[in-house]
């Protein structure tokens, strides 16, 4: 395959590894000076930023890749990343340990922080390395900036819209007492059970499509990007574990009868 610059490009990806890691053993020294690792759901968002600017700084000291497109695409996921992490830092104030974090140290084998370093810090930041790929391809490939590259601009965009307005709908939601034990079924979330989570697959695909317009070996190279965030969000850590969890609220089966499971489309009537 050609069409990147293949030396540039794995030191670009030591450089953006480098990044990830840097801010998962960051985050986890917080969370053990804190006593409580829940701010790792932080650093997820922090780390795909700083990947994206550590790769675009490296890719342009290299002199390779289109400056346009390596800005667009750095620009793009920071954004989304930064967004995220004020969010969920935000929802998270005031709160002790998240229950899955208790649930897994509780049967953490030896030590509690160093296995949540290794299963949880660490597993992140690889998946930040993995799910960061079409960032890192875009880049470095070759040839000026072309249609596709504003068309998944546009993707991401309608992405980051549904998650910020469904995660904005849902705190305020959240907020009326009156709500309180009720589910959210209004805005956004007449359409689907997540559009939070839909909103994340958008984004991914919009940025893989950026690097498909950097050129064939940078598709093909990143293309394990978008699936990997498709199965997390629909039948992994996402949708999945929470519709579990939400499986006993009252008045959930009704909604998840009228409601679509993940792609938007209008809400069925009630009957």
């Amino acid at each position: 395959m050609s069409g990147l610059p293949w030396g540039a490009f794995a030191a670009g990806l030591g450089w953006a590894a480098a990044a990830a890691l840097a801010v998962m053993l960051a985050t986890f020294a917080i969370a053990v000076r804190k006593g409580v690792h829940r701010v790792v759901d932080v650093a997820w968002g922090l780390g795909f930023a700083a990947v994206a600017v550590v790769t675009c700084g490296t890719a342009a000291w290299a002199g390779e890749g289109d400056p346009v497109r390596q800005v667009l695409v750095a620009a793009l996921t920071a954004v989304w990343g930064l967004r995220l992490a004020v969010h969920i830092g935000r929802r998270g104030r005031g709160h002790g340990e998240d229950p899955r974090y208790d649930a897994m140290l509780a049967k953490a084998p030896g030590n509690r922080n160093l296995y949540a370093l290794r299963m949880v810090y660490l597993l992140q930041g690889a998946l930040v390395w993995l799910v960061s790929l079409p960032v890192q391809a875009a880049s470095y490939g070759s040839g000026p900036v072309t249609a596709a590259a504003w068309a998944g601009a546009a993707v991401w965009a309608v992405g980051l819209a549904f998650e910020a307005v469904g995660d904005a709908q849902l705190a305020r939601f959240k907020a009326d007492p009156a709500h309180k034990g009720r589910i959210m079924d209004r805005g956004l979330w007449s359409w689907t059970r997540h559009p939070n989570y839909f909103g994340d697959f958008l984004v991914w695909w919009g940025l893989f499509l950026i690097a498909c317009d950097a050129g064939p070996a940078a598709a093909a190279v990143s293309v394990i990007s978008p699936l990997v965030m498709t199965y997390l969000l629909i039948g992994g850590s996402g949708k999945r574990l929470l519709e579990r969890h939400m499986a006993d609220r009252p008045g959930w089966s009704g909604y998840a009868a009228r409601t679509s499971g993940f792609f938007p489309r209008p809400p069925r009537r009630r009957a």
